[in-house]
C-alpha cells in the first residue's frame, strides 16, 4: 500500500489525495502536523516537504509527479478525475 505525507491545507496534497479516492485506491495518509510523521518523512525525503509519495521502493516529491505515476500505476487518466481535481495551473510541493 502506498503512504502518502501531507499537510493540512496544502492544495497539491489535496490534489493527489482527490486522485487516489476517485479511484478508488487505498493509501495510508500522513500528516506531518505530527512530529513523528515529519521526522519519517524527513529520514525518508530528506526535506520537509508534501506531498510526498512512498510506494515502495518509489519516493516520490512533486503532486504533478505523483498525479503520473498513480495514473500509469493503476491505469487512471487525468481525463477520468479531472472533474474531481481542485483546478490548479501547475503541480507543486508545500513547504513546511
Amino acid at each position: 500500500m502506498s503512504t502518502l505525507f501531507v499537510k493540512t491545507g496544502c492544495p497539491f496534497c489535496a490534489k493527489v489525495i482527490t486522485t487516489f479516492d476517485a479511484q478508488g485506491i487505498s493509501f495510508e495518509e500522513k500528516n506531518i502536523a505530527d512530529e513523528n510523521n515529519a521526522a519519517e518523512l524527513m529520514v525518508l525525503g530528506g526535506k520537509r516537504q508534501v506531498p510526498f509519495l512512498v510506494d515502495g521502493d518509489v519516493l516520490m516529491y512533486e503532486s504533478d509527479d505523483i498525479v503520473s505515476y498513480i495514473e500509469e500505476k493503476y491505469g487512471a487518466t487525468t481525463t477520468d478525475v479531472e472533474t474531481k481535481i481542485p483546478p490548479m495551473n501547475t503541480g507543486g510541493t508545500c513547504s513546511v
